[in-house]
């Protein structure tokens, strides 16, 4: 198993991370059971099967990195209007003509043509989900590629920069268990805003500290001030 696969967001950490209820985080990752009653006395019971496809784990709620990203796209995909019925679609027809069942990979942002040609006569539901009927790839599919630094051999995602390129806050699963750190400085944020708290808010004492720039430091703080407002 290679670091991305390990299992190491809890539902309630992957929800703040990714803006999702911790309840939806557990249904997208593990399925559900369902049961309701049709006409007067028949009740129909049943089980929905995980949006995303992953290996048996010993935690099955927790995400792994791979998984914490496609959480973010299948979130924005429903934002943009698009059922959870044709992404399970999309997915099972990504894996199958594409060879992988994750939004995180290099070739939905980069080569698109040539998805294109696998897809365009077998596969509506990826076709759909990528351009929306044509052939362009929405503006927030490429906002979020360009959130995704992806790794060269496999093409899949290995970082994520959530606040974009420029944003000086990292999650790699290589780094501190996958916690969000201060690009270069291998420092979570979590511990620097920690850190600002216990120093009664003087900036100046945290830079001193942790050998760190003010602006790194604002960049620490105000992204764990989101997630605990979220």
């Amino acid at each position: 198993m290679n670091v991305w696969d390990i299992p190491i967001y809890n539902p309630a950490y992957a929800g703040k991370l990714v803006a999702l209820n911790p309840g939806r985080v557990k249904r997208w990752l593990q399925g559900y059971d369902y049961s309701y009653i049709s006409g007067e006395v028949n009740i129909i019971t049943g089980h929905k099967g995980p949006i995303i496809k992953r290996p048996e784990s010993e935690l099955p709620t927790y995400a792994t990195f791979l998984d914490l990203i496609d959480l973010l796209f299948v979130k924005q995909f429903l934002n943009h209007g698009i059922s959870l019925q044709r992404i399970r679609k999309a997915l099972n027809e990504a894996e199958q003509l594409i060879g992988g069942n994750h939004f995180a990979q290099r070739s939905f942002f980069t080569d698109g043509k040539s998805i294109y040609m696998q897809v365009k006569d077998c596969a509506d539901a990826l076709l759909e989900l990528l351009s929306g009927g044509q052939w362009v790839i929405s503006e927030f599919i490429k906002e979020l590629g360009h959130q995704i630094d992806f790794d060269e051999p496999s093409g899949l995602a290995r970082r994520w920069f959530p606040l974009g390129p420029d944003g000086l806050v990292v999650l790699d699963p290589k780094i501190s268990f996958g916690k969000p750190t201060i690009i270069g400085k291998n420092i979570p944020t979590a511990s620097i805003f920690d850190f600002y708290l216990g120093e009664k808010k003087r900036v100046n004492r945290v830079c001193d500290w942790l050998n760190i720039s003010k602006e790194e430091v604002y960049a620490a703080i105000n992204f764990e001030s989101n997630l605990i407002a979220a």
